[in-house]
Protein backbone atom coordinates (compact mmCIF):
# COMPACT_ATOMS: atom_id res chain seq x y z
CA UNK A 1 0.00 0.00 0.00
CA UNK A 2 0.92 3.68 -0.20
CA UNK A 3 1.70 5.54 3.04
CA UNK A 4 1.63 9.27 3.78
CA UNK A 5 3.62 10.73 6.69
CA UNK A 6 2.67 14.22 7.90
CA UNK A 7 5.58 16.20 9.36
CA UNK A 8 9.09 17.40 8.65
CA UNK A 9 11.43 16.64 11.55
CA UNK A 10 13.74 13.99 12.96
CA UNK A 11 10.81 12.04 14.34
CA UNK A 12 9.24 11.82 10.88
CA UNK A 13 12.60 10.80 9.35
CA UNK A 14 12.84 7.96 11.90
CA UNK A 15 9.26 6.95 11.06
CA UNK A 16 9.98 7.02 7.31
CA UNK A 17 13.10 4.89 7.83
CA UNK A 18 11.13 2.31 9.82
CA UNK A 19 8.01 2.32 7.62
CA UNK A 20 10.23 1.75 4.56
CA UNK A 21 11.23 -1.59 6.11
CA UNK A 22 7.62 -2.81 6.24
CA UNK A 23 6.65 -5.64 3.90
CA UNK A 24 3.22 -3.99 3.48
CA UNK A 25 4.46 -0.74 1.96
CA UNK A 26 4.88 0.02 -1.74
CA UNK A 27 5.49 3.78 -1.72
CA UNK A 28 5.88 6.50 0.92
CA UNK A 29 5.01 10.18 0.62
CA UNK A 30 5.82 12.84 3.22
CA UNK A 31 4.27 16.28 3.63
CA UNK A 32 6.29 18.43 3.72
CA UNK A 33 9.32 16.29 4.67
CA UNK A 34 13.00 17.30 4.61
CA UNK A 35 16.22 16.48 2.79
CA UNK A 36 16.82 13.26 4.75
CA UNK A 37 13.29 11.93 4.39
CA UNK A 38 13.72 12.19 0.59
CA UNK A 39 15.75 8.97 0.70
CA UNK A 40 12.64 6.97 1.67
CA UNK A 41 9.71 9.10 0.58
CA UNK A 42 8.54 11.46 -2.13
CA UNK A 43 8.26 14.80 -0.34
CA UNK A 44 5.33 17.04 -1.28
CA UNK A 45 5.06 20.75 -0.40
CA UNK A 46 1.81 20.65 1.58
CA UNK A 47 1.62 22.28 5.01
CA UNK A 48 0.77 20.10 8.01
CA UNK A 49 -2.31 22.21 8.80
CA UNK A 50 -3.67 22.30 5.25
CA UNK A 51 -6.14 19.50 5.91
CA UNK A 52 -8.14 19.93 2.69
CA UNK A 53 -5.04 19.66 0.52
CA UNK A 54 -3.71 16.69 2.51
CA UNK A 55 -7.01 14.81 2.25
CA UNK A 56 -7.24 15.53 -1.47
CA UNK A 57 -3.65 14.31 -1.96
CA UNK A 58 -4.33 11.13 0.03
CA UNK A 59 -7.34 10.37 -2.18
CA UNK A 60 -5.46 11.14 -5.38
CA UNK A 61 -2.52 8.88 -4.49
CA UNK A 62 -4.73 6.14 -3.03
CA UNK A 63 -3.03 6.34 0.35
CA UNK A 64 -3.80 3.26 2.46
CA UNK A 65 -2.42 4.65 5.72
CA UNK A 66 -1.58 8.17 6.86
CA UNK A 67 0.72 8.61 9.87
CA UNK A 68 0.58 11.91 11.75
CA UNK A 69 3.92 12.77 13.33
CA UNK A 70 3.34 16.25 14.78
CA UNK A 71 1.27 17.62 17.64
CA UNK A 72 -0.23 20.73 15.97
CA UNK A 73 -2.27 18.91 13.29
CA UNK A 74 -3.40 16.27 15.81
CA UNK A 75 -4.70 18.86 18.26
CA UNK A 76 -6.33 20.78 15.39
CA UNK A 77 -8.28 17.68 14.29
CA UNK A 78 -6.46 16.25 11.25
CA UNK A 79 -7.49 12.68 12.16
CA UNK A 80 -11.17 13.69 12.17
CA UNK A 81 -10.75 15.28 8.72
CA UNK A 82 -9.18 12.10 7.29
CA UNK A 83 -11.71 9.78 8.90
CA UNK A 84 -14.59 11.92 7.63
CA UNK A 85 -13.19 11.37 4.13
CA UNK A 86 -13.10 7.60 4.68
CA UNK A 87 -9.30 7.43 4.95
CA UNK A 88 -7.29 5.27 7.36
CA UNK A 89 -5.14 7.39 9.64
CA UNK A 90 -2.92 6.67 12.65
CA UNK A 91 -3.26 9.10 15.54
CA UNK A 92 -5.82 10.34 18.07
CA UNK A 93 -8.85 12.37 17.03
CA UNK A 94 -9.23 15.95 18.20
CA UNK A 95 -11.25 14.99 21.28
CA UNK A 96 -8.46 12.64 22.43
CA UNK A 97 -5.49 14.80 21.36
CA UNK A 98 -6.56 17.32 24.04
CA UNK A 99 -4.55 15.06 26.34
CA UNK A 100 -1.53 16.94 24.97
CA UNK A 101 -3.31 20.03 23.69
CA UNK A 102 -4.38 21.24 27.14
CA UNK A 103 -2.26 20.79 30.25
CA UNK A 104 -5.20 21.98 32.34
CA UNK A 105 -7.36 19.18 30.88
CA UNK A 106 -4.72 16.51 31.49
CA UNK A 107 -4.11 17.65 35.09
CA UNK A 108 -7.84 17.65 35.82
CA UNK A 109 -8.12 14.17 34.26
CA UNK A 110 -5.34 12.86 36.51
CA UNK A 111 -6.95 14.39 39.59
CA UNK A 112 -10.39 12.94 38.74
CA UNK A 113 -9.07 9.41 38.10
CA UNK A 114 -6.42 9.39 40.86
CA UNK A 115 -3.46 9.11 38.49
CA UNK A 116 -0.35 10.21 40.43
CA UNK A 117 0.93 13.66 39.44
CA UNK A 118 2.23 16.86 41.01
CA UNK A 119 -0.14 19.07 43.03
CA UNK A 120 -1.36 21.98 40.88
CA UNK A 121 -3.84 24.79 40.21
CA UNK A 122 -5.18 26.10 36.88
CA UNK A 123 -5.48 29.84 36.12
CA UNK A 124 -7.00 31.91 33.31
CA UNK A 125 -6.55 35.23 35.17
CA UNK A 126 -2.98 36.51 35.69
CA UNK A 127 -4.01 38.47 38.81
CA UNK A 128 -5.30 35.30 40.50
CA UNK A 129 -2.12 33.46 39.48
CA UNK A 130 0.01 36.19 41.07
CA UNK A 131 -2.06 36.12 44.26
CA UNK A 132 -1.63 32.34 44.46
CA UNK A 133 2.15 32.65 44.10
CA UNK A 134 2.36 34.93 47.18
CA UNK A 135 1.71 31.90 49.40
CA UNK A 136 3.37 29.23 47.22
CA UNK A 137 6.36 27.06 48.05
CA UNK A 138 9.45 27.44 45.82
CA UNK A 139 10.81 26.26 43.46
CA UNK A 140 7.58 26.07 41.48
CA UNK A 141 6.66 25.21 37.89
CA UNK A 142 4.66 27.39 35.48
CA UNK A 143 3.22 25.75 32.35
CA UNK A 144 1.49 27.36 29.39
CA UNK A 145 -1.70 25.36 28.90
CA UNK A 146 -1.42 24.81 25.13
CA UNK A 147 1.21 23.67 22.64
CA UNK A 148 4.50 25.57 22.85
CA UNK A 149 7.05 23.41 20.97
CA UNK A 150 8.18 21.83 24.24
CA UNK A 151 9.31 25.21 25.57
CA UNK A 152 6.28 26.47 27.51
CA UNK A 153 7.50 25.31 30.92
CA UNK A 154 9.28 27.61 33.37
CA UNK A 155 10.94 26.46 36.60
CA UNK A 156 10.98 29.42 39.00
CA UNK A 157 13.18 29.45 42.10
CA UNK A 158 11.91 32.72 43.61
CA UNK A 159 8.68 34.72 43.81
CA UNK A 160 10.18 37.39 41.56
CA UNK A 161 11.05 34.83 38.88
CA UNK A 162 7.54 33.41 39.10
CA UNK A 163 5.93 36.85 38.76
CA UNK A 164 8.02 37.51 35.66
CA UNK A 165 7.01 34.06 34.36
CA UNK A 166 3.31 34.86 34.71
CA UNK A 167 3.92 38.09 32.81
CA UNK A 168 5.78 36.23 30.00
CA UNK A 169 3.16 33.50 29.62
CA UNK A 170 -0.16 35.21 30.27
CA UNK A 171 0.41 38.91 29.56
CA UNK A 172 3.26 39.14 27.04
CA UNK A 173 2.01 35.92 25.38
CA UNK A 174 5.55 34.65 24.79
CA UNK A 175 4.02 31.33 23.72
CA UNK A 176 1.02 32.86 21.95
CA UNK A 177 -2.48 31.57 22.64
CA UNK A 178 -0.93 28.62 24.51
CA UNK A 179 -0.64 31.05 27.44
CA UNK A 180 -4.31 32.02 27.64
CA UNK A 181 -4.53 29.54 30.50
CA UNK A 182 -1.71 28.43 32.78
CA UNK A 183 -0.96 25.60 35.18
CA UNK A 184 1.05 26.28 38.33
CA UNK A 185 2.31 23.06 39.85
CA UNK A 186 4.49 21.61 42.56
CA UNK A 187 8.17 21.19 41.68
CA UNK A 188 9.09 17.50 41.74
CA UNK A 189 12.59 16.13 42.10
CA UNK A 190 13.95 12.83 40.86
CA UNK A 191 14.89 11.15 37.59
CA UNK A 192 12.89 12.04 34.48
CA UNK A 193 11.92 9.15 32.20
CA UNK A 194 9.99 9.13 28.93
CA UNK A 195 7.85 6.10 28.14
CA UNK A 196 6.13 5.84 24.76
CA UNK A 197 3.16 3.55 24.18
CA UNK A 198 0.87 2.28 21.44
CA UNK A 199 -2.84 2.50 22.30
CA UNK A 200 -5.95 1.13 20.52
CA UNK A 201 -8.60 2.67 22.80
CA UNK A 202 -8.55 -0.23 25.27
CA UNK A 203 -5.15 -1.90 25.23
CA UNK A 204 -1.84 -0.15 25.90
CA UNK A 205 1.50 -1.61 24.81
CA UNK A 206 4.55 0.05 26.35
CA UNK A 207 7.67 0.68 24.29
CA UNK A 208 11.19 0.78 25.69
CA UNK A 209 12.02 3.69 28.03
CA UNK A 210 14.10 6.75 27.16
CA UNK A 211 15.41 9.95 28.72
CA UNK A 212 15.48 13.35 27.02
CA UNK A 213 17.76 16.34 27.64
CA UNK A 214 15.74 19.54 27.23
CA UNK A 215 18.15 22.31 28.21
CA UNK A 216 20.37 23.88 25.56
CA UNK A 217 23.64 23.72 27.51
CA UNK A 218 25.83 21.12 29.19
CA UNK A 219 24.91 20.34 32.76
CA UNK A 220 21.24 21.08 32.03
CA UNK A 221 21.89 24.80 31.77
CA UNK A 222 20.40 27.37 29.42
CA UNK A 223 16.98 27.65 27.85
CA UNK A 224 14.50 24.84 27.23
CA UNK A 225 14.63 23.39 23.72
CA UNK A 226 12.71 20.80 21.76
CA UNK A 227 15.35 18.31 22.96
CA UNK A 228 19.15 18.17 22.60
CA UNK A 229 19.57 14.41 22.81
CA UNK A 230 18.28 11.25 24.41
CA UNK A 231 19.16 7.71 25.38
CA UNK A 232 17.30 4.41 25.64
CA UNK A 233 16.65 2.47 27.79
CA UNK A 234 16.73 4.37 31.08
CA UNK A 235 18.65 2.41 33.72
CA UNK A 236 16.39 4.05 36.31
CA UNK A 237 13.23 2.53 34.80
CA UNK A 238 13.23 -0.71 36.80
CA UNK A 239 10.73 -3.58 36.83
CA UNK A 240 9.37 -2.18 40.09
CA UNK A 241 8.75 1.20 38.44
CA UNK A 242 7.17 -0.49 35.41
CA UNK A 243 4.83 -2.58 37.59
CA UNK A 244 3.67 0.55 39.43
CA UNK A 245 3.14 2.53 36.23
CA UNK A 246 1.25 -0.27 34.49
CA UNK A 247 -1.17 -0.47 37.42
CA UNK A 248 -1.59 3.18 38.39
CA UNK A 249 -0.67 5.25 35.31
CA UNK A 250 -0.70 3.58 31.88
CA UNK A 251 -3.92 1.56 31.84
CA UNK A 252 -5.79 4.04 34.09
CA UNK A 253 -5.01 6.85 31.62
CA UNK A 254 -6.38 4.87 28.66
CA UNK A 255 -9.45 3.85 30.69
CA UNK A 256 -10.00 7.44 31.85
CA UNK A 257 -9.97 8.81 28.31
CA UNK A 258 -12.48 6.19 27.20
CA UNK A 259 -14.70 6.95 30.22
CA UNK A 260 -14.64 10.63 29.25
CA UNK A 261 -15.89 9.79 25.76
CA UNK A 262 -12.46 10.60 24.30
CA UNK A 263 -11.29 7.13 23.25
CA UNK A 264 -7.57 7.38 22.44
CA UNK A 265 -5.98 5.55 19.52
CA UNK A 266 -2.36 6.23 18.59
CA UNK A 267 0.68 7.09 20.68
CA UNK A 268 0.62 8.22 24.29
CA UNK A 269 3.93 9.59 25.51
CA UNK A 270 4.17 9.44 29.31
CA UNK A 271 6.60 11.97 30.74
CA UNK A 272 7.42 10.66 34.21
CA UNK A 273 9.32 11.85 37.27
CA UNK A 274 10.64 9.07 39.48
CA UNK A 275 10.29 10.76 42.90
CA UNK A 276 11.16 9.43 46.34
CA UNK A 277 7.42 8.85 46.79
CA UNK A 278 7.05 6.91 43.55
CA UNK A 279 6.51 7.73 39.85
CA UNK A 280 4.47 10.83 38.97
CA UNK A 281 3.18 12.01 35.57
CA UNK A 282 4.80 15.28 34.48
CA UNK A 283 3.01 15.48 31.13
CA UNK A 284 1.34 13.57 28.34
CA UNK A 285 2.06 13.88 24.63
CA UNK A 286 -0.19 12.47 21.91
CA UNK A 287 2.56 11.41 19.48
CA UNK A 288 6.12 10.08 19.31
CA UNK A 289 8.61 12.28 21.11
CA UNK A 290 11.37 14.03 19.20
CA UNK A 291 14.20 13.03 19.71
CA UNK A 292 12.91 10.03 21.72
CA UNK A 293 11.64 8.43 18.50
CA UNK A 294 15.21 8.42 17.17
CA UNK A 295 16.39 6.00 19.89
CA UNK A 296 13.19 3.99 20.43
CA UNK A 297 12.23 3.23 16.81
CA UNK A 298 15.67 1.83 15.76
CA UNK A 299 15.43 -0.66 18.67
CA UNK A 300 11.93 -1.85 17.73
CA UNK A 301 11.76 -5.36 16.24
CA UNK A 302 8.16 -5.31 14.99
CA UNK A 303 6.86 -4.18 11.61
CA UNK A 304 5.63 -0.74 12.70
CA UNK A 305 2.86 -0.65 10.09
CA UNK A 306 1.33 -3.82 11.55
CA UNK A 307 1.35 -2.26 15.02
CA UNK A 308 -0.21 0.99 13.79
CA UNK A 309 -2.93 -0.91 11.93
CA UNK A 310 -3.68 -2.91 15.09
CA UNK A 311 -4.16 0.37 16.98
CA UNK A 312 -6.64 1.58 14.36
CA UNK A 313 -8.52 -1.75 14.29
CA UNK A 314 -8.61 -2.27 18.06
CA UNK A 315 -6.55 -5.48 17.89
CA UNK A 316 -3.41 -4.32 19.74
CA UNK A 317 -3.89 -7.06 22.36
CA UNK A 318 -2.82 -9.53 19.67
CA UNK A 319 0.54 -7.78 19.14
CA UNK A 320 3.68 -8.95 20.94
CA UNK A 321 5.67 -5.72 21.00
CA UNK A 322 9.41 -6.45 21.08
CA UNK A 323 12.60 -4.40 21.32
CA UNK A 324 16.24 -5.30 20.87
CA UNK A 325 18.26 -6.12 23.98
CA UNK A 326 20.71 -3.27 23.47
CA UNK A 327 20.90 0.52 23.84
CA UNK A 328 20.83 3.66 21.72
CA UNK A 329 21.95 7.26 22.18
CA UNK A 330 21.00 10.28 20.05
CA UNK A 331 23.00 13.53 20.07
CA UNK A 332 21.34 16.51 18.40
CA UNK A 333 23.54 18.67 16.18
CA UNK A 334 22.04 22.16 16.33
CA UNK A 335 22.75 25.61 14.92
CA UNK A 336 24.74 27.72 17.37
CA UNK A 337 22.36 30.18 19.01
CA UNK A 338 19.39 27.78 19.10
CA UNK A 339 16.74 28.13 20.53
CA UNK A 340 16.89 31.94 20.26
CA UNK A 341 18.62 33.19 17.11
CA UNK A 342 20.72 31.30 14.58
CA UNK A 343 21.81 31.35 10.94
CA UNK A 344 20.74 28.79 8.33
CA UNK A 345 21.89 27.69 4.88
CA UNK A 346 25.27 26.10 5.69
CA UNK A 347 26.38 23.06 3.68
CA UNK A 348 26.51 19.79 5.65
CA UNK A 349 29.41 17.40 5.05
CA UNK A 350 29.93 13.81 6.20
CA UNK A 351 26.37 12.46 6.00
CA UNK A 352 27.47 9.65 3.69
CA UNK A 353 30.02 8.46 6.24
CA UNK A 354 27.25 7.77 8.76
CA UNK A 355 25.01 6.22 6.11
CA UNK A 356 27.72 3.78 5.12
CA UNK A 357 27.85 2.52 8.71
CA UNK A 358 24.10 1.95 9.17
CA UNK A 359 24.62 -1.82 9.23
CA UNK A 360 26.89 -1.25 12.27
CA UNK A 361 24.16 0.64 14.14
CA UNK A 362 24.86 4.28 13.14
CA UNK A 363 22.06 6.55 11.89
CA UNK A 364 21.53 10.22 11.14
CA UNK A 365 17.99 11.59 11.24
CA UNK A 366 17.37 14.99 9.66
CA UNK A 367 15.44 17.60 11.65
CA UNK A 368 16.10 20.96 9.99
CA UNK A 369 17.62 20.42 6.54
CA UNK A 370 16.80 21.14 2.91
CA UNK A 371 18.33 20.50 -0.49
CA UNK A 372 19.77 23.59 -2.19
CA UNK A 373 21.77 23.62 -5.43
CA UNK A 374 22.42 19.90 -5.13
CA UNK A 375 23.71 20.15 -1.56
CA UNK A 376 22.04 19.44 1.78
CA UNK A 377 22.12 22.58 3.96
CA UNK A 378 21.00 23.55 7.45
CA UNK A 379 17.43 24.82 7.67
CA UNK A 380 16.55 24.97 11.35
CA UNK A 381 17.67 25.21 14.96
CA UNK A 382 17.89 21.47 15.46
CA UNK A 383 19.60 20.21 12.32
CA UNK A 384 20.39 16.51 12.74
CA UNK A 385 19.98 13.72 15.26
CA UNK A 386 23.03 11.45 15.29
CA UNK A 387 22.03 8.07 16.72
CA UNK A 388 24.16 5.04 17.52
CA UNK A 389 23.40 1.68 19.05
CA UNK A 390 25.60 -0.47 21.23
CA UNK A 391 25.39 -3.54 23.47
CA UNK A 392 25.06 -1.21 26.47
CA UNK A 393 24.46 2.48 27.10
CA UNK A 394 28.09 3.47 27.65
CA UNK A 395 29.14 1.90 24.35
CA UNK A 396 26.18 3.45 22.52
CA UNK A 397 27.08 6.86 23.97
CA UNK A 398 30.72 6.54 22.89
CA UNK A 399 29.57 5.47 19.40
CA UNK A 400 27.14 8.38 19.07
CA UNK A 401 29.75 10.97 19.99
CA UNK A 402 32.25 9.34 17.64
CA UNK A 403 29.69 9.69 14.83
CA UNK A 404 29.12 13.39 15.58
CA UNK A 405 32.76 13.97 14.60
CA UNK A 406 32.10 12.65 11.09
CA UNK A 407 29.59 15.41 10.34
CA UNK A 408 30.55 19.06 9.89
CA UNK A 409 28.79 22.33 9.10
CA UNK A 410 29.44 25.95 10.01
CA UNK A 411 27.99 26.96 13.44
CA UNK A 412 27.54 23.29 14.48
CA UNK A 413 26.61 23.09 18.16
CA UNK A 414 25.84 20.18 20.51
CA UNK A 415 25.79 19.18 24.14
CA UNK A 416 28.65 16.98 25.28
CA UNK A 417 26.92 15.31 28.23
CA UNK A 418 24.00 13.45 26.63
CA UNK A 419 23.55 10.27 28.64
CA UNK A 420 26.00 11.30 31.35
CA UNK A 421 23.41 10.08 33.87
CA UNK A 422 24.32 6.59 32.67
CA UNK A 423 27.55 6.87 34.65
CA UNK A 424 25.55 7.40 37.85
CA UNK A 425 23.26 4.40 37.38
Amino acid sequence: MNVLIVGSGGREHALAWKIAKSSHVDKIYCAPGNAGIEEYAECVPIGVLDFDALVAFAKEKEIGLTVIGMDDPLVAGIVDAFEAAGLRVFGPGKAAAILEGSKAFSKDLMKKYHIPTAAYENFDDPEKALAYLETAKFPIVLKADGLALGKGVLICNTLEEAKEGVKEIMEDKKFGAAGNQMVIEEFLTGREVSVLSFVDGNTVRIMTSAQDHKRAGDGDTGLNTGGMGTFSPSPFYTKEVDDFCQKYIYQPTVDAMRAEGRTFKGIIFFGLMLTADGPRVLEYNARFGDPEAQVVIPRMKNDIVEVMEACIDGTLSQIDLQFEDNAAVCVVLASDGYPVKYEKGFAIEGLDTVKEKESEGYYVFHAGTKREDGKIVTNGGRVLGVTAKGPDLKTARANAYRATEWITFANKYMRHDIGKAIDEA
